[in-house]
């Protein structure tokens, strides 16, 4: 065998062996996509002729925003770990992968948006199965999971040790801002990278650049004490409202183009009056990111009593059974501590 077919030999050989054992026959991913160059990853802009994404949780807000990149055009390769989970964006043509880390491997981004900070650090840092594992030089992880401003830290500089790059790019807008490409994401990370990945947050929303690795969190974080203190709001004037005697729709109608008015009332005020507690987020979620913004406001030396009675009420929902409801189930907390309910404001209607 001459030199030049024996190092192609070689090569092939120790890329399809050494580093990415081929997945057994009950494992396998199914319609992987072809490697994409290396000029594509560094110097072109992204677009879906040039750029495979990655993404890890298919959830109330990750299924949507998965169909909008479908819908445009990107070759797509996901991770649940329920995989039937993803089967309606399976029949859209995205591609499933049995790991983070295969995931990874078929992507040039790879985003994810999980429960909790321990998941981001398992789908992401595992040595063998997480993303970064498998993702190759110049590959971006986009984790737009509300976590730790510290663990973005952390994925950063683990991923620059590989040539890669990572932005935290937690999102706010709910379920229906997913479903609408609405979302506000606020981006931690190096500016350039956030710049570039534009073309792809343009299809989820709109993208705000906060500063270096973390930032993207901690305004995810200040963004969640603001919403917590509203919605205590929003719930204690629907109940003094109809204490009072008034019908809570044309109450509603009143207030919200007035001072009073905020997206918490357009998202879950009628939702609220209809006894619809359906997540668009999760009030699990909610008691796990208000600890964070609890933990965090600590090591600041910070004193918030607002978001620290606002936490105390979700999590009696918890205690109750009810940290699968949407954050509007707060509504129960305070019916409960009245011992009254608007139930009857639904029966009425």
């Amino acid at each position: 065998m001459r030199l030049p077919s024996l190092l192609r030999s070689l090569h092939t050989h120790f890329h399809s062996h050494a580093l990415f054992p081929p997945p057994s026959p009950t494992t396998a991913t199914t319609h992987l996509r072809p490697m994409a160059t290396a000029s594509s990853t560094t110097a072109d802009p992204i677009s879906p002729s040039n750029t495979r994404l990655g993404w890890i949780g298919t959830g109330v807000m990750g299924r949507s925003m998965c169909v909008h990149l479908l819908k445009a055009g990107y070759a797509l390769t996901l991770f649940t770990r329920t995989r039937s989970k993803s089967q309606p964006l399976l029949d859209l043509g995205a591609a499933w992968a049995p790991s983070p880390a295969l995931v990874a491997a078929q992507s040039d981004v790879v985003f994810s948006i999980v429960g909790y900070p321990s998941d981001v650090r398992h789908v992401i840092l595992h040595p063998d199965s997480g993303a970064l594992a498998g993702l190759a030089p110049t590959g971006t992880l986009v984790d737009m999971t509300t976590s730790d401003p510290s663990l973005a830290a952390e994925i950063h500089a683990a991923a620059a040790t590989k040539s890669c790059s990572s932005v935290d790019a937690p999102v706010s807008g709910g379920d229906r801002g997913a479903r609408d490409g609405t979302l506000t994401i606020f981006a931690g990370g190096e500016e350039q990278t956030v710049n570039r990945l534009k073309p792809i947050f343009s299809l989820l929303g709109k993208v705000n650049y906060m500063g270096g690795p973390g930032k993207g969190q901690f305004c995810k974080l200040a963004n969640q004490i603001t919403i917590a203190s509203t919605m205590v709001g929003l719930i204690e004037g629907l109940i003094y409202a109809h204490k009072a005697g008034l019908n809570l729709g044309l109450y509603l109608d009143a207030i919200a183009t007035g001072a009073a008015g905020s997206k918490s009332l357009d998202l879950y005020g009628k939702r609220i009056l209809d006894r619809d507690f359906e997540p668009g987020f999760f009030v699990n979620h909610f008691v796990k990111d208000l600890g964070i913004c609890l933990k965090e406001c600590q090591s600041m030396g910070l004193a918030l009593p607002g978001l620290a009675l606002a936490q105390q009420l979700y999590i009696s929902l918890k205690a109750h059974g009810e940290g699968d409801l949407g954050t509007q189930a707060l509504v129960l907390a305070l019916e409960r501590m009245n011992n009254m309910s608007l139930e009857s404001v639904k029966e009425k209607a």
